[in-house]
């Protein structure tokens, strides 16, 4: 795929497997911010567009990309795979890192203050996060997979309370960007997920894991604000037809 500094973020990963490492490396928003395009991007994060871009290429950003598939799969495939994989996995790093950073905050708070800050983030994001992926389960997924059902199987569709999925999206975008805030506080915080030198092999881990879960959010809300949500939209629009009824 070529690209250039005008091209949105979002296209680049869908386009490009490994974009997403790349721009983790440096900071450049991909979920939340991948409407921007990538000199945008790349100007919010401080990052060089020039070495960006060069990382591009030299990572041979061409072959397919998993994105790609899910860019046409059915979308019950793509929220039975965003349940299975994303939620799936945050649901089990909370609990672990929840121990995690309560026992290095006890052990290290003294002297790393900001130790308590990150605990406090996390605490936060987690609530964020475990009530939102409740509301996309229990209303906003069924909903999209009853779209599909219609188109493929001419069955029904029970009008949802909310009108239209344009809402519950809406919704949810907003709480992404919450949830990309917290952890972009909690970096912050860590100092880009720097260990000091004292710290102990628990502190190394609670670092690293944090990491890893701030990876894994921005691949679950790429997913969702770059290819789930948009293709939902259309999907209803093709479901309800000429005036939306």
């Amino acid at each position: 795929m070529s690209f250039s500094r005008d091209s949105k973020v979002s296209d680049i990963v869908l386009g490009q497997p490994k974009a997403k490492r790349v721009f983790e490396d440096t900071g450049v928003d991909y979920c939340c911010g991948g409407g921007q395009s990538l000199q945008e991007a790349c100007l919010t994060a401080g990052a060089s567009v020039e070495e960006i871009v060069r990382r591009l290429r030299e990572e041979n950003c061409a072959a397919a990309s998993e994105n790609t598939q899910w860019a046409s799969a059915p979308l019950g495939e793509l929220t039975w795979h965003i349940r299975e994989k994303h939620h799936a996995y945050v649901r089990e790093a909370i609990g672990r890192l929840r121990s995690l950073a309560e026992k290095v905050r006890a052990k290290h708070g003294n002297q790393h203050a900001e130790l308590v800050e990150i605990e406090r983030l996390f605490l936060d994001v987690a609530r964020e996060m475990s009530t939102h992926m409740q509301k996309e389960e229990l209303i906003l997924f069924p909903y999209i997979e009853a779209m599909e059902r219609v188109m493929k199987q001419g069955v029904t569709l029970e009008p949802p309370f909310f009108r239209t999925v344009q809402n519950p999206i809406h919704m949810m975008m907003k709480e992404h960007e919450a949830a990309g805030d917290l952890v972009k506080r909690i970096r912050r915080a860590s100092g880009g997920y720097a260990a000091p030198p004292d710290g102990c092999a628990s502190y190394q881990a609670l670092y690293r894991e944090l990491r890893e879960f701030e990876a894994d959010l921005h691949e679950h809300v790429h997913l969702e604000n770059n290819i789930l949500f948009p293709r939902a939209l259309k999907l209803e629009a093709a479901v309800l037809g000429p005036g939306g009824e």
